[in-house]
């Protein structure tokens, strides 16, 4: 038996019961808001990279409102730009209706697309532009679905519609992982056929990991494919370059 992945795996489930509790107390108070959802997802994000054991290396200035984007290695990504910063999710369909993890996802605000749906994408992009007129950031994929980091896949150009067509600011990020044993990143990647109960398993058992989140100078496009092709070259070449200094570390 992985001793290690056995640990993690009882402290996270604990840590995700209490995050549970919580969203739950402020709905039965009626305090809930998208606001405090965001907010809950912050703080819980942060709780559940402490019980994984998961370092968290900032470079730049995360974004205070607009649109984030950026590449996607797993699931491991939500978690680590929850504690990052507060912010709105825009996930696939299918984790909403994931035992545990599709509550979670709900209690803190994410919006679910369907992206084989035409009807489904033009809901969520309408419900991104009332968000974006808040002040807490809405963060998407836009390759539409996890990678091994060897490339990044051609950006999806719809939900950048709301950003361009209302003149906000859209700040890239670039996500990189790096094992403390100097292992590979595509081992940590959750990509293609792989079944996501078993990678967590791997992943719990795994070596101790930084993730780096590099965020990019916040730029306003006028046009979503310009937007699109543009933050990918930009995510690509700080992936590549890695993190210079100065660097922050939660």
């Amino acid at each position: 038996m992985n001793f290690r992945a056995a640990r993690r795996a009882v402290t996270l489930g604990i840590v995700l019961f209490y995050c549970l509790l919580r969203s739950l107390a402020s709905r039965l108070s009626g305090t809930d808001t998208l606001e405090r959802r965001a907010l809950w997802l912050h703080e819980s994000g942060q709780l559940a990279m402490g019980a994984l054991g998961v370092r968290l290396k900032i470079t730049g200035n995360p974004p205070k409102s607009g649109l984030l984007v950026a590449n996607h290695l797993s699931y491991l990504d939500i978690l680590a730009f929850g504690a990052a910063l507060p912010c709105f999710l825009v996930s696939k369909a299918e984790i909403g209706r994931w035992p545990l993890f599709g509550i979670l996802a709900r209690a803190g605000g994410t919006m679910f697309v369907d992206r084989s749906s035409r009807a489904s994408a033009e809901q969520v992009t309408e419900e991104i532009a009332e968000r974006l007129k808040g002040t807490v950031p809405v963060l998407f994929f836009p390759e539409g679905t996890s990678t091994d980091g060897s490339e990044l896949l051609r950006f999806h150009s719809r939900l950048f519609t709301p950003a361009v067509e209302g003149g906000i600011q859209v700040t890239s990020a670039a996500v990189r992982y790096v094992p403390d044993d100097g292992s590979s990143e595509r081992v940590l990647c959750w990509f293609g056929d792989d079944l996501f109960l078993p990678h967590l398993w791997s992943t719990l058992g795994g070596p101790n990991l930084t993730i780096e989140i590099i965020f990019g100078e916040p730029q306003i496009y006028k046009h979503r494919r310009i937007a699109a092709d543009a933050t990918q070259a930009e995510i690509s070449a700080m992936r590549e370059r890695g993190a210079p200094v100065p660097q922050q570390t939660i």
